[in-house]
């Protein structure tokens, strides 16, 4: 590993040290807003893996976040389980059918591979809605655990892990294969790549990673019901960030959960609206002056009229 990496290694895991000690140095309110970007910034990381790497977009990622939610809230009241046994079995479902599905629909490409994707979602949400085990309309209440210190370094750990993984990917075989799925699949193919394997595999790494999120959400937030965990804005806002910050790369979707997060909160306490006109009117900048996120704008050395000349004249916009 050249010293570059590792110097990088050592640098995240110093930040991850320094958030380790966030909770005795902020206040509550900061600490909850920290959860909420550790989720945030675990789905968009997620999502980054068969997103950004594998280059399938996929809208239905919700689906893997509700799955783990139920999954852990349906084995917390229901069947007893003790939380430490429910949230990695939360991920494992959550894993299992994003194999499942993902087999056959990335077989699909482009927008249908979207639509598809999105129909599971829609699908998800139904199920449980007519599952009497699930609690069906009227959702499932948790146990109340009154420290989120808990909630915060289980986040704090799932994120590092997530992000630990696309790290992996960045400079590893596997991840080499996922990214000449996504530049030319067919010609990956024809170089020996096992592209359904590799895909289904990214997929369920995806689907894992998103479940845990779930899973921990669905006790820090001790009440859970289908309209809030398998909303599909929630998928739109993860991939915003993803490609604000940059897709394909480690960093970016981290740093585009930590900007879109911060702006969405100050916005959402002067006015809720404003918050989701925001969203909106980030998608249209970046596909206009940043289609490789923010990312690529640092590593260009910031903003200059040049680079977004540059951008709109090279992607013909």
């Amino acid at each position: 590993m050249s010293i570059k990496r590792w110097a990088r290694l050592l640098g995240g895991l110093a930040v991850v040290l320094f958030l380790g000690a966030a909770p005795g140095i902020v206040s509550a309110f900061m600490v909850q807003f920290l959860i909420n970007l550790f989720m945030m910034a675990i789905l968009a990381e997620s999502w980054n893996i068969i997103g950004g790497f594998t280059g399938y977009a996929s809208f239905g990622n919700v689906a893997f976040f509700g799955i783990g939610a139920y999954t852990t809230g349906v084995l917390l009241t229901r069947v007893g389980f003790p939380f430490a046994l429910a949230l990695p079995a939360g991920g494992a479902v959550a894993m299992l059918f994003a194999a499942a599905v993902g087999f056959p629909i990335l077989r699909l490409k482009g927008h249908y591979f979207a639509i598809a994707t999105l129909g599971t979602a829609e699908m998800m949400r139904e199920v449980v809605y007519n599952l009497e085990f699930t609690g069906a309309g009227t959702g499932l209440v948790m146990p109340i655990l009154r420290t989120p210190l808990t909630f915060f370094y289980l986040m704090l750990a799932i994120l590092a892990a997530v992000t630990l993984v696309n790290w992996w990917l960045s400079q590893s075989r596997f991840g080499y294969g996922l990214v000449a799925i996504r530049e030319d699949e067919d010609a990956a193919a024809v170089m020996g790549i096992n592209t359904p394997l590799y895909k289904t595999v990214a997929f369920a790494l995806s689907g894992a990673f998103a479940g845990l999120a779930g899973g921990v959400y669905a006790y820090w937030i001790t009440f859970i019901d289908p309209d809030a965990v398998f909303k599909v804005i929630i998928t739109v806002q993860l991939i915003i960030m993803a490609v604000f910050g940059g897709t394909g790369t480690v960093l970016g979707p981290l740093l585009g959960a930590l900007v879109l997060s911060a702006v969405s909160e100050l916005l959402a306490t002067q006015l809720a609206t404003l918050a989701e006109l925001f969203y909106g009117l980030i998608i249209i900048l970046v596909v206009l002056f940043m289609p490789k996120g923010l990312s690529d704008l640092i590593r260009q050395g910031g903003l200059s009229l040049r680079y977004f000349a540059r951008n709109l004249r090279e992607y013909r916009i």
